[in-house]
């Protein structure tokens, strides 16, 4: 029997694989995800060790903060940063890819995950830390940082999985009636979200027989006008509509931001759905966007109806925590002009004010924290009072994120809120503008109705002024000031990120313009794909 021939038949893969090694600085987009990982496999067989978890993810999380530093200057100075899994060039291999949008958004996740953190170290009790809750903290935060940081669409989708997967168990941790009815809700609706992105993706590789997102955005210009992209599209913005959050498939969120620990629903807060909004822009902007043209008249009524229907949402609400879950949604709406405008304009703004909601949103949930350990542990407005009294600081600190998030000056909220808002009006679209600024006011009116129920009155309703129940043990005020104001050293870091970024926005409106670019124009992102790893 006649052997092959392999030399004859040996196939030439220097077109497919990396031949040259890949350099040590190119493992900076992929350590903030190995990182979080490893650290939370450790986490894992060491549960039982309940006192090193804490000190565990603290750690882990500071290095991955520095990590996306390193990779944040990297970016700015060189352009996009790619490198190829098991040396398979793309499209024909899977390839991390960290441009000024995500390098961006892994930064300001690390700031919140590690804050959040360092807040949470007497949050969860011996039970829970060995059921594995800061475990579950670093595999969501290796999920989102995946998600920020691939340039695979179906590698997209594995990540949300991988950070869905760890908020079900961080929202279930301590099996509370509330917290089981809240994790049904949550896991139903995103498990739809999933679903669809699922079938998107799906009948997107069957049109461009390619998911690699540098290789969609020439697919999807050369695709014949028969090609049902249009449909496709629609379905990559309901799917990721949802999981951010935006109307009118919301209602998940306010029914399930209020029933864990006050830190997990902060890391929600400050994370899931800007994750969906990333998406949004990295899809519909960047890869699709002649097809998102098609319908970007209905995104702007549905970023329209969020920002304003959430507002009042919020000012509805006697609960605080349901109250920030409604300013969440609200907040999606206006990132969502960014996505309708698709302008350079609107994009920066919307880039801007996804980075100022993160950290602000998380620093609200925060110091509601804070606020229900200093009374009786409830987050009811009516039950709420005398705080200003109690603590100068934790009424000052509120006050600067509630103008911040209202979109007053001189804080975060104010300049990207500005910006969207010319850029409406550049755009003809007054009722986005119109939008805009209602929303403002009635933000306003919602955290302005806070401030005169928890910090202006002097107690509780029902109460004489000047009362205020403490909590400590057996009633000891010193006890509980000393906590508190531990846990408003969390606080107190964001506020000052938020007012340094109000005061000098500068720096990140000149990079979110060159993210926002990049978005409009890829041929950098491109070319540091098929050209970087030649």
């Amino acid at each position: 029997m006649a052997t092959p021939d392999h030399a004859a038949t040996a196939v030439d893969l220097t077109a497919a694989l990396v031949a040259a090694p890949i350099p040590a600085a190119d493992w900076l987009v992929i350590l903030p995800v190995l990182i979080p990982m490893v650290a939370g496999a450790i986490g894992l067989v060491t549960r039982w060790r309940s006192g090193l978890q804490w000190h565990l993810a603290l750690g882990a999380l500071s290095l991955t903060l520095v990590v996306d530093v390193m990779l944040l200057i990297r970016v700015a100075t060189e352009g996009p940063i790619v490198m190829a899994m098991g040396r398979w060039l793309p499209p024909f291999g899977i390839s991390f890819t960290a441009d000024a949008l995500g390098a961006t958004f892994a930064v300001t996740a690390a700031v919140v995950a590690l804050v959040a953190t360092f807040y949470a170290r007497d949050s969860f009790n011996v039970s829970e830390r060995r059921y594995g809750i800061f475990p579950f903290l670093l595999l969501l935060m290796a999920g989102v940082s995946g998600a920020f940081l691939t340039g695979d669409l179906f590698n997209l989708y594995v990540w949300f999985e991988v950070l869905l997967i760890s908020s079900f168990g961080m929202l279930v941790m301590g099996s509370e009636k509330a917290q089981i009815d809240g994790t049904i809700k949550y896991a139903f609706l995103n498990l739809v979200a999933t679903t669809l992105f699922l079938i998107a993706i799906g009948l997107l590789y069957g049109v461009l027989g390619t998911l690699n997102m540098a290789d969609i955005v020439g697919a999807a210009q050369r695709a014949p006008s028969s090609a049902p992209l249009i449909a496709i599209a629609c379905l990559f913005f309901f799917a990721f509509a949802m999981k951010a959050g935006a109307f009118p498939v919301n209602a998940w969120l306010p029914a399930s931001y209020h029933t864990p620990r006050i830190v997990v629903s902060a890391l929600f807060a400050g994370l899931l759905t800007k994750v969906g909004v990333y998406a949004l822009l990295r899809v519909l902007v960047m890869l699709l966007p002649r097809q998102a043209d098609a319908f970007s008249g209905l995104v702007a009524v549905i970023a329209a109806l969020t920002m304003v229907l959430g507002a009042l949402g919020a000012l509805a609400q006697s609960d605080f925590r349901r109250m920030l879950g409604y300013l969440i949604i609200s907040g999606i709406g206006s990132m969502l002009v960014g996505v309708a405008l698709a302008t350079e304009a609107a994009l920066t703004g919307a880039i801007v004010y996804a980075v100022h909601s993160m950290l602000t949103m998380t620093a609200l949930y925060l110091i509601a924290g804070v606020m229900a350990a200093r009374v009786d542990g409830s987050f009811d407005l009516r039950r709420l009072g005398g705080l200003y009294g109690a603590s100068p600081l934790l009424a000052g600190l509120f006050l600067v994120l509630g103008l911040s998030v209202a979109g007053l000056p001189p804080f975060s909220g104010f300049w990207p809120k500005l910006v969207l808002v010319d850029a409406s009006l550049a755009a003809g679209s007054r009722m986005l503008a119109f939008a805009i600024l209602a929303t403002g006011f009635l933000t306003t009116l919602a955290v302005g109705r806070v401030w005169l129920y928890a910090f202006w009155r002097g107690g509780p309703e029902g109460t004489a002024d000047g009362t205020r129940t403490v909590l400590g043990p057996a009633g000891d005020t010193a006890a509980a000031d000393r906590r508190g104001t531990a846990l408003l050293l969390p606080v107190l870091v964001l506020a000052a990120a938020i007012v340094g970024l109000g005061l000098w926005p500068a720096p990140l409106y000149d990079f979110a313009g060159v993210a926002a670019r990049g978005l409009i124009d890829p041929t950098a992102y491109i070319g540091a794909v098929f050209g970087g790893l030649q």
